[in-house]
This record gives structure tokens, sequence and C-alpha cells, in this order.
């Protein structure tokens, strides 16, 4: 594998970036003309002594925007731990350096769109989850990687990477010439622990895909190419002795293509595109996952009344339809099984399926480097949003499959159980309510629901206070301001390319006259019910009409925005999304 490396210097001259790599006997740098945006390999002697220098801890890549190209570096990162000897970091701050020394030839026009696309990149930049490591891929299960060529190894990380998990693969590709000074980026927990006075490093990774990747209301099914919204690959890994074993699992959103577009209620209607043909994307998703992992087990944890029956209907009917022996499908109504906080009932589907996950197995190599079994299959978990209660069937599936590792690992007896294990119990628990939390703030805006029964073993009074102010927040987020999120990420993944042209952008186009006009009648309406009240009138029937004006004043315009809701809520600009009938 090429050479990587673990600092750098930024150097920046009027003409020049110079990005030097700090370790020692490196002589190379890579010299980035400013102008015509060459990228040539020279020594440090041509760096110009006049030059500003500035430490780094690595590059994200390059953006066009309205002003010209961008150069994003990571100005902080923080160590998170070691995976087999390989140091794993957290990119933690980051830098866009325009590559013009001034922004005068823009109109004014321009500087506000760049303005607001600048914005766009640094809110990914500042959402929480970038991690790397310059030496280790950790876009690969270690199953993987365990059977690889010889050729594969000899590639460089970025060449190498799953795509699927690398968000800044857009990013690079003016780099893609010299990958030797690149590093791809891939939620990462890494916990030592200790079991009847034996440590093993205990490793929680979830990578999410870059394909179909968005906000939560916005991006919901799956792409024309079969790829599924919110789809996560968790990988978790045991290391012992020299010894290492691994259990996968996977979730997305339910592979056909439905939507369900804000518009200001509570819980939109989804819907299943009528004019679509299902199968051919459904077949592609199940086609490259069965090429991926093995045979699939599907657990759908939807309800099976109300909105969200047909979408389960459709999905088995789907898999029924494809008549292939390598997929199995399980329906199980999460919120009917634990209605009442009866959550024990989830012991219900996890014992039907434990036969399967038996069979499944998962990965283990012994101390001296002897594969003793392969994960031959993957469960497939889904929910609405892939979020709260996937999670909490992903913790309890790798519960089993770590307390079967740790006893043949010899941590644990034989008749010993992980719940009996407090201090790794609170490990365990507290890391996939973290994981939960990572890949909620990502899609859903907010951290995840029902995380106090993952993190306590039992559903309590205080963890529904707190799902329902998430809830609230995942509303105004979801209506509000995920429009711009969205934007967001299709700028940062090349979905959208900027022109760099005086012409008309997206960011442009104009709310009609019901977006402001409506809301101030209603605020005003509103707010003259409270006067009303306040400063009574001669008569109360006086005091009487003008509520009744006000107030149905105030309700039918409010009635007007719910009817009109898709006219009022923070909708997405850049990329024109799929319609739905």
């Amino acid at each position: 594998m090429p050479t990587a490396y673990e600092r750098f210097n930024l150097h920046t001259s009027p003409e020049k970036f110079y990005i030097e790599a700090c370790d020692d006997g490196v002589e190379a740098v890579l010299a980035i003309d400013r102008v015509s945006n060459e990228m040539t390999l020279t020594g440090k002697k041509d760096v110009p002594p006049s030059a500003n220098t500035r430490p780094i801890c690595g590059i994200m890549g390059t953006v066009r925007l309205v002003a010209g190209m961008y150069l994003i570096v990571i100005t902080k990162k923080r160590n998170v731990g070691s995976l087999l000897g390989h140091a794993v970091w957290k990119a933690v701050d980051f830098d866009v350096i325009s590559y013009k020394k001034t922004v005068l030839h823009l109109t004014e026009n321009q500087t506000q769109d760049n303005k607001t696309f600048l914005s766009m990149i640094n809110n990914v930049l500042t959402t929480d989850g970038f991690y790397f490591c310059t030496d280790y891929d950790l876009t690969h299960t270690l199953q993987r990687l365990a059977n690889v060529s010889h050729d594969f190894q000899e590639m460089s990380l970025l060449e190498r990477a799953d795509q699927r998990f690398v968000w800044n693969g857009s990013l690079l590709r003016e780099f893609l010439t010299q990958p030797e000074v690149l590093d791809p980026d891939p939620v990462v927990v890494m916990k030592p622990c200790r079991v009847n006075g034996k440590i093993f490093e205990w490793i929680l990774i979830s990578r999410r895909s870059c394909f179909r990747a968005g906000v939560r209301y916005y991006v919901r099914g799956i792409d024309s190419e079969g790829h599924a919204a919110n789809f996560v690959e968790t990988e978790q890994i045991v290391l012992y002795n020299g010894g290492r074993a691994s259990f996968v699992q996977t979730r997305g959103s339910m592979p056909f293509f439905w939507s369900q577009r804000p518009n200001l209620k509570y819980k939109p209607k989804p819907l299943i595109s009528k004019n679509t043909n299902h199968m051919d994307g459904f077949q592609r998703h199940f086609d490259s996952q069965v090429l991926i992992y093995g045979k699939q087990t599907i657990l759908n944890l939807i309800n099976q009344k109300g909105s969200e029956k047909p979408l389960e209907q459709a999905f088995a009917k789907m898999v029924t339809g494809m008549e292939n022996g390598m997929i199995k499908y399980v329906a199980f109504d999460f919120h009917k099984e634990c209605s009442g906080m009866r959550w024990d009932r989830l012991s219900i589907l996890v014992d039907n399926v434990a036969e399967t996950q038996d069979e499944y197995s998962y990965f283990m190599v012994d101390t001296e480097g002897k594969v003793l079994s392969q994960q031959k299959g993957t469960f497939r978990s889904n929910c609405m949003d892939c979020l709260d209660r996937t999670n909490v069937i992903q913790s309890m599936l790798a519960r089993r499959s770590v307390q079967s590792q740790l006893q043949r690992m010899g941590v644990l007896h034989v008749a010993q159980r992980i719940e009996e294990q407090a201090d790794f119990e609170k490990i365990y628990k507290n890391a996939w309510a973290d994981n939960a939390n990572a890949c909620a703030k990502q899609y859903a805006g907010t951290g995840a629901l029902k995380t106090d029964f993952t993190r306590t073993g039992k559903r309590t009074q205080m963890g529904l206070v707190m799902d329902g102010v998430n809830s609230a927040i995942r509303y105004y987020k979801n209506n509000f301001s995920d429009g711009f999120r969205q934007d967001s990420i299709d700028l940062f993944l090349g979905n959208y390319a900027v022109d760099e042209t005086d012409s008309p952008t997206p960011l442009r186009i104009q709310k009609d006259w019901k977006f402001l006009t409506l809301p101030i009648i209603m605020v005003v309406a509103f707010s003259m019910c409270i006067i009303c009240l306040l400063m009574a009138g001669d008569t109360w029937t006086e005091t009487l009409a003008y509520l009744l004006f006000w107030g149905t004043a105030a309700a039918v315009t409010a009635a007007v925005i719910v009817f009109n809701g898709r006219d009022f809520v923070d909708a997405p600009k850049l990329v024109q999304k799929e319609k739905m009938d």
C-alpha cells in the first residue's frame, strides 16, 4: 500500500498552495496553482520563504463554488482509539479556503449565492461523524479485508475503499492523480473492556452510505440504481489476545419507490409511486445485498395498520414476487407488540430469528490467524426512518452475537451471560444508544427516540418525555430547515454542480405571495384575539363580536396554510427530486 502520512503543513502564497507531509524523510510537496488549479509534485526547496505556514491534519478535497475553487482541509482531529494497531481519528474542525484572493469580481447576486453555498458546505462539515484512518481501511468489514487479494492490498486507501462510505469522494476528484497524499474519510465507538479479569477491545462502527444520502422526509425508498435511503452498515468488533471477531448488520429504507414529503402535518401520509416499475430497483437492491453480504433476513418493524400498512404489504408482496431463496422476510409490528410499555415482548422477535442468526454465524479469527467462522448472511432491519425501532432490534441481535463470541474466545465462561457483567453491560448499552443518536442526528436532525430502553433495558416515563421533546424538534426541523440541509448534502456530494456564470441559480427562486402574506395575516389576527381579551369592549357582545371576527380570520388563514402545506415548508432547491403520485 502506498505511503500514508500523519502530519502536514499548508503553505499559502499568492500564487499557490503547498501541502507538505511532515513525516521524516519526506521531501515531496504537493503544489496547487491557485489560478489554473493545476497540481504538481515539487520539493520543499520550492516553497517560498514568504508563504504563510500553518499545520493541518489532512485534506477533505476541493469544491467549486460561484467564486471558483475552494480547498477544504482538516485543521483539528481527535484520537478515538486504535483498531488492530492503527490509530483512528475523528475530524473535528475544518477550514474552507478560496483559491481566489478576492471576490470583488463577483456581482452582488453572485456574492450572496457564494455565501449561501459556503454555508451549505460548512453545514455538512459541522455535522458530527467524519472519521478516518491513515493506514487502515475503515470502509470495509474485517471479513471483507480477510478475503482480498494481494493486488487489492497494494492499492491506495482511496482506490480500494468501498465508495458507498467515502463521503468526500466527490471532493477528491481533483486529487485522483496524487492518491498517495490522501486518506479517504468514512459512527465509531472504541472501548477497552474487562470481564473476568480479561481485557478486550469492543468496537462499534456504523458506515452511512453516501448513495441516496439526505434527510428524513426528502429522501425515502430507493433510486433507479437500487440504492436505499439512509443505508447504514454496522459492524460490531471484538479483539482479544490476537483473536478477532465481527458481526455485521445493515439498515435501509424500504427498497421501493415511495415518498413522505413534509406538508406541515405532524405525520405526512406516505405515498407509494403508482407509475414506476418497483421490481427493477427492488431487484437491483437485493442483488447487490446478496452479492456483498450473502443471505438476507429482512426485519420490517413498521406498523401493520394505518398509514404504514400499505408499505408493509407492498414490501412483503415484492419479496414474494422475487422468489429468491436467499431472502427471507419477517414482519414485526413493533408498536403493537410493545404497546403498554411491554418492551419485554421484543424477545418474541429475537427468539423467532435466533435459529437464523446461528446459521448466519459471524466472522472469527483465532490468535494464530486461522479463520474459525465466516458470516454467511445479514439481518437487514428497517422501520419508517430506519433509526429508532431499528437500532433497538439491532442492539439486541448484536448482544446475542457478542455473547457467543466472548464465550468462544474464553473471556466469558459457558454459563455466564452479558447481562451479568455490569461494567461491560453499561458500556454496551451506552455505545448502542450513542450509535442511535449519531445516525438519527444525521438523518432526522435530533437524537434517537427510545434510547432509554437501549441504555437501561427498560422503557421509562422520562424516556417518553424526552421522546416527545425530540419529536417536536424533529417536526420543526423537518418542516422548516431540512430543505437547506438536503441542499447542503447534495452540494457536498457533487449531486449539484455550481455554475460560475452570473446566470440565476436555484437559490434565487422566490416564494409566491402566499408564503409571506398568509402567515402575517394569521399572526395579526391571533394577536388581535389576545388584545380583545385583554382590552374588553364596553359590552360583552362587542367583545364577542371582535373575538369571533379575528378568531375566524386566524382559523381560516391557518386552514389555508395547512391545506397548502407544501408551499410553506423549507424544500430543497438545488436538485429536482423525483416526483411521486
